[in-house]
């Protein structure tokens, strides 16, 4: 029992429950922690909310005096919280809110709208300058063409540099532009004054703040000129902006979250674990019960199979593993029976080709000592011929049980295709002309490498097998053609042909198309059987089709060079 599926299963559905009670214990740690967790983001979205407003400030004012009302209003939306605003010298600007006491070590975040940080602004532009600080300029960049084709920026351009004399009043520019093109220009004054440190040529640039296109040769070094734009930029707008500060912010104190307490919520967790524990091994055990009983019958199917007994079908039920298993069990159970029924047969037939033969040569043999005949030459012919259909019998029995083993052996070598077929014909001529049937052969000029005497044997069963069932008149025909990488040998008769429902049955052993097993309707029935294994050990097929009242064609497909399937030669 302590090897059964049952202990097995249930073992392993405790475990389970085990595994997932400390699961859910962890569980509950977990989701207490991310409970603490969602706490600390709504503070860390309560920062953000307050350097923004803090942000927005810095880019509208010039300092820091009018910025006690903003943090009010803050204080107020996030009570027990502490603002507090110091200068990068020490001095402090603003404080809010809180109870007072030391600051902490750390700044929260730096308040600076030229150095905006991309960690509470992830869409903040990449020389961090923030968007909303125009200083000098009117249009924010978003809303302002990207070059100018007034051709009023290059006339304002040469007239600032003095290199010529021009009234740039006709171009009549609105006074935004105007403006904004004057700011640019003081711009480019800035870059070039930080691009001539570097050793490096002016440029002019377009109102996006990039070289412009028509810039002389050689083309700008881009990185360093973007680098001078940044810089010069926040040199530019620095006027414009609250000068940079350290934002500190304090969170209020609290007592600690517990996740789990025995004092608390432990014993109930522990109770529902216990019920947990309990529900799962009341379903193994139920699930285990509904699983052995099959297998249980088929236990014992099997014992009763083992000692020889016939059993019925074992009961199927469901569609899951132990179904399948319960129907391959009976599938295994209905071939056996067919394979015992098909050995019973065998055994039948095996005796019956043996025992005609035997008799025969045992009433002569009788007849003989009884002095009812004489053993002349005569009586000695007919005992001789009837120990050669012994004979015959038992070597393809023998070439059976060979095959069967995976035991036969082939000496492979090239077989001329025509030449063998021709031997086929001559050697049974003679029968095909005592028959009155047409005999003809005709092939190819192929070589195939196989065995020869095997090929002969082959050759011989489907054209003996072929003459014994066409009548007077008919004609037997050999031929082989080449199909690719095989040559296809076909026997086709003008015989009486083979019924549908037979067909399948034409290569099996001991079969006849005649029931009544005649010696005069037929051989003993093993011959296409040993065509079929012979051919399977040359690495080939056999098949056969037959069309009732019209003919029968059998074929050998035998590969051109010798195959896996072909044995080592001796």
């Amino acid at each position: 029992m302590r090897r059964s599926v049952f202990t097995r299963l249930l073992v392993v559905v405790v475990l389970i429950a085990v595994c997932s009670i400390a699961a859910t214990a962890w569980l509950a740690t977990q989701l207490t922690r991310a409970s603490i967790a969602r706490e600390q983001g709504r503070e860390l979205a309560s920062d953000n909310r307050i350097y923004a407003t803090l942000l927005a400030y810095a880019t509208g004012h010039r300092d820091w005096s009018e910025v006690d009302g903003y943090l009010d209003s803050l204080v107020d939306e996030n009570p027990h919280r502490r603002i507090a605003l110091v200068t990068k010298d020490g001095r402090k600007v603003a404080d809010r809110g809180g109870d007072g006491g030391q600051l902490p070590a750390t700044a929260a975040a730096v308040v600076d709208a030229l150095a905006v940080d991309p960690v509470l602004v992830p869409d903040a532009p990449a020389d961090r300058i923030d968007k909303r600080v125009l200083g000098p300029f009117r249009t924010p960049i978003d809303f302002r063409d990207r070059e100018d084709r007034t051709g009023s920026l290059y006339c304002l351009r040469l007239v600032k540099k003095e290199q010529a004399r021009l009234d740039c009043r006709e171009h009549q520019l609105p006074f935004d532009t105007a403006a904004d093109f004057h700011a640019l220009l003081d711009l480019e004054d800035l870059v070039n004054a930080c691009l001539a440190r570097k050793s490096l040529p002016s440029v002019d640039l377009d109102p996006d703040y990039t070289p412009a296109q028509k810039q002389a040769t050689p083309p700008p070094d881009e990185p360093a000129v973007a680098a001078c734009v940044a810089a010069s930029r926040k040199e530019q707008l620095a006027p414009y902006v609250a000068s940079p500060v350290l934002l500190y912010l304090t969170n209020p104190s609290g007592t600690p979250t517990t996740a789990i307490s025995l004092s608390g919520n432990g014993w109930q967790i522990v109770g529902a674990a216990a019920a947990v524990l309990l529900v799962a091994v009341g379903v193994a055990a139920f699930a285990g019960a509904r699983i052995t009983r099959p297998l249980r019958a088929l236990t014992a199917a099997a014992q009763h199979l083992s000692g020889g007994s016939d059993i019925p079908p074992v009961p199927e039920r469901g569609q899951d593993e132990i179904a399948g298993l319960t129907r391959a069990f009976n599938t295994m159970v209905a071939n056996r029976a067919q394979l015992e029924q098909a050995r019973k047969a065998m055994v039948s037939d095996v005796a019956h080709e043996l025992r005609t033969p035997l008799s025969n040569i045992r009433g002569w043999l009788e007849a003989a000592e009884d002095g009812v005949s004489d053993l002349d030459p005569a009586l000695v012919t007919l005992l001789l011929k009837e120990a050669l259909v012994l004979q015959h019998v038992v070597d393809d029995l023998q070439d059976l049980a060979i095959a069967d083993a995976g035991s036969l052996r082939l000496t492979v070598a090239p077989v001329p295709v025509r030449a063998a077929l021709e031997q086929v014909r001559a050697a049974h001529e003679v029968r095909a002309a005592q028959a009155g049937v047409a005999l003809s052969a005709s092939a190819e000029e192929l070589t195939v490498e196989a065995d020869a005497l095997r090929l002969r044997q082959i050759l011989d069963n489907l054209v003996a097998n072929a003459l014994r069932y066409v009548p007077s008149g008919g004609s037997v025909s050999v031929s082989a053609a080449r199909d690719h990488d095989d040559v296809v040998i076909a026997v086709a008769d003008t015989g009486a042909g083979i019924s549908a429902e037979d067909l399948p049955h034409v290569f099996d052993r001991f079969w006849r198309a005649d029931k009544s097993r005649a010696r005069s309707t037929g051989g003993s029935g093993l011959g296409l059987a040993i065509v079929r294994k012979l051919t399977e050990a040359h690495g080939g097929t056999a098949g056969v089709t037959s069309t009732p009242g019209q003919g029968t064609t059998f074929t050998v497909r035998l590969p051109i060079r010798a195959g896996a399937g072909a044995a080592e030669p001796v």
